[in-house]
């Protein structure tokens, strides 16, 4: 079975020059973990929530009085801070995609080694769609047990 066949087609996107703000309302109020970023038609990267947040992280500079625990409170303030940057200044750029034409298993194995839980699917640089574990376990459960639960009712 390959990745075209299973894939999620026509993806949310958003512009490296988009206000992060606009986008993490987009995560949080549609519940996407992470979205693609195009520019010109062509996928520039990825922003993912781990992307916003990892700019809240304490710094090895927090921790140098070992008798103090970073303020965590503090950093969370930092948020507001954040969130005014574009999404150029936060995503990942250079994503790491699969192609429509592999099999389901084998962009399961990327996703695994890079502990994704969805991937942007690309044809020559174009997003074509997003594939997610999902997505996989979905396939393969329906190509193997779907008619053996129909069964059981």
């Amino acid at each position: 079975m390959l990745v075209s066949e299973i894939m999620s087609r026509s993806p949310k996107t958003v512009a490296p020059d988009a206000k992060l703000l606009e986008v993490v309302s987009l995560m949080c109020l549609f519940r996407f973990s992470g979205l693609p970023v195009e520019e010109d038609g062509k996928l520039v990267g990825v922003i993912a929530e781990k992307d916003v947040l990892h700019r809240m992280f304490p710094t090895l500079e927090d921790f140098k009085d070992v008798m103090a625990a970073p303020d965590y409170d503090g950093m969370m303030l930092q948020y507001k801070d954040v969130v005014n940057l574009k999404v150029a200044d936060v995503m990942t750029p250079n994503a790491i995609t699969v192609s429509p034409d592999i099999h389901i298993l084998r962009a399961a194995t990327i996703m695994v080694r890079h502990k994704f839980r969805r991937i942007p699917v690309a044809d020559g640089g174009r997003l074509v769609g997003m594939l997610s574990l999902g997505d996989i376990h979905k396939a393969i459960f329906q190509a193997n047990l779907a008619d053996a639960t129909t069964k059981l009712g």
